[in-house]
């Protein structure tokens, strides 16, 4: 092991595990040795985790790996539509850069630079398939800190929330084509994606115990979504006639690749303003809380990750907290509060 200069750097040369090694360190001498020392300890100490040269990469070209990983272990969705989508963008302006050199400062040009184009919400996504870019990296061992740990997020305005309201819910189930109209009950009554509809198998409806196992979500989990009677006699319907695998079909028994143009011409039939198949998904969730569900439910049906998700439609139902300020009375009673407080309710109105 030693020390050399070379023009006007000192580099230090040093060998690991039969491998010579060279880094440049930089115009002092003394910095140089003791960069060195550091190395011959970690190396006695069996330990050496110092530099990374042999494992060095672009990220274009890890980029291209982490999309392999992503294709195999994601939902194909979450692979087309999101990552494939982000990393593109993340790839531009990051670039031949190898993923060691990319610091807390560098991403937040990148978050400033890409506010000048699009909203905080979709930074926000970007910046998360980042942070798990580097998770990956640490596991694969080509780094050893995650720098987007250290990067705030974002704050976002809140989520649209688009809902049908009772003339709405019948003006657009009067305009549907007769194979459209079975989908829009399934996602009006269990609040599942578009994706999830039309990738649904009669494998996955149990009729018998009336539930729906919803295999691929968005975020590659199961969950099991119950069946009630108004889907049920749907479904049942649909199955007595079925052709295939798969519970919404053409007359040939192939599923629908998409139904966009017969979505939306039903939604312009109705007269509605807004409105995209995903605001059924809203609209479910929005009627479960009015009629009282609790949350936890709602996100376990939904397939919400993150609670957040769920809490955008507990503003729509004002009576659990009246109920539960109401409460209270309970206990005012127990202190013989309450009838001092009836009698002056009895004054005021009067």
């Amino acid at each position: 092991m030693a020390i050399f200069k070379k023009g006007d750097y000192w580099y230090i040369d040093y060998y690991v595990k039969g491998h010579r090694k060279r880094k440049k360190i930089g115009p002092s001498k003394k910095l140089a040795l003791q960069v060195l020392k550091d190395v011959q300890i970690k190396i006695a100490k069996g330990e050496y985790l110092g530099v990374y040269e042999e494992k060095k990469i672009p990220f274009n070209k890890y980029a291209e790996q982490y999309l392999n990983y992503s294709k195999v272990n994601k939902a194909p969705s979450t692979y087309r539509r999101h990552d494939k989508v982000n990393i593109s963008n993340l790839t531009s302006f990051f670039k031949e850069m190898y993923i060691f050199e990319i610091t807390p400062q560098l991403i937040e040009k990148y978050k400033a630079k890409r506010l000048e184009k699009v909203a905080p919400a979709t930074v926000n996504r970007e910046l998360a398939n980042l942070k798990h870019m580097f998770t990956k990296a640490i596991e694969w061992d080509y780094v050893k800190t995650n720098p987007v740990k250290m990067v705030k997020s974002l704050k976002e305005p809140p989520g649209r929330l688009r809902y049908l309201k009772p003339p709405e819910f019948e003006a657009l189930f009067n305009s549907c084509a007769d194979y459209i109209r079975p989908i829009l009950v399934t996602a009006l009554n269990t609040g599942m994606r578009k994706s999830e509809i039309l990738r649904l198998k009669w494998a996955d409806v149990d009729l018998k115990n009336r539930k729906i196992t919803v295999v691929e979500a968005k975020n590659n989990e199961s969950r099991i979504v119950p069946i009630n009677k108004t889907l049920y006699q749907e479904l049942l319907s649909l199955f007595e006639k079925a052709k295939g695998e798969y519970v919404f079909t053409d007359g040939n028994g192939h599923p629908f690749g998409d139904i966009k143009k017969g979505f939306l011409a039903a939604v312009r039939r109705a007269g509605l303003e807004d409105f995209r198949f995903h605001d059924l998904r809203h609209t479910f969730g929005s009627y479960m809380v009015m009629q009282g569900a609790d949350l936890r439910t709602i996100q376990q049906i939904m397939g919400h990750k993150d609670i957040r998700m769920t809490l955008r439609y507990a503003h729509l139902s004002s009576r659990h907290v009246q109920e539960a300020v109401e409460s209270l009375d309970n206990v005012w009673t127990l202190y013989g509060h309450q009838d001092r407080l009836d009698e002056k309710e009895k004054h005021v109105s009067h």
